[in-house]
């Protein structure tokens, strides 16, 4: 069966894009923006989607402790889900640019 994946990768600047790229082209992926692609990803019922699709990543490309690989899929219970299966997540660029006020320790 095919499953739906948005893959979602952040390799910096020495990062191993052909590998990867080589891989996203052999799967016929689709561009989605900057460092976001889409696949239909081959599985069988009796295997684990997250780990097929690790270890074929770690087949195919150099990783390294730094890269951030992170992907979003269907479950089987037909929830969206998401998650990093290389590297994890980091603060995000737009923390403190809105509005929502900050809670303050001052005594009046």
């Amino acid at each position: 069966m095919k499953k739906a994946i948005w893959l979602s990768y952040d390799l910096g600047v020495k990062g191993d894009y052909e590998g990867l790229f080589a891989w996203l082209d052999d799967l016929e992926a689709k561009e989605c923006g900057d460092s976001l692609a889409f696949f239909n990803y081959e599985i069988d019922d009796s295997e684990d989607l997250v780990e097929k699709i690790k270890k074929d990543i770690t087949k195919n490309v150099s990783l390294t402790k730094r890269d951030r690989i992170y992907i979003i899929f269907r479950s089987a219970e037909k929830k969206l889900k998401g998650k990093f299966i290389f590297g994890k997540r980091k603060s995000a660029p737009w923390t403190g640019y809105g509005t929502k006020a900050t809670e303050t320790d001052e005594d009046y």
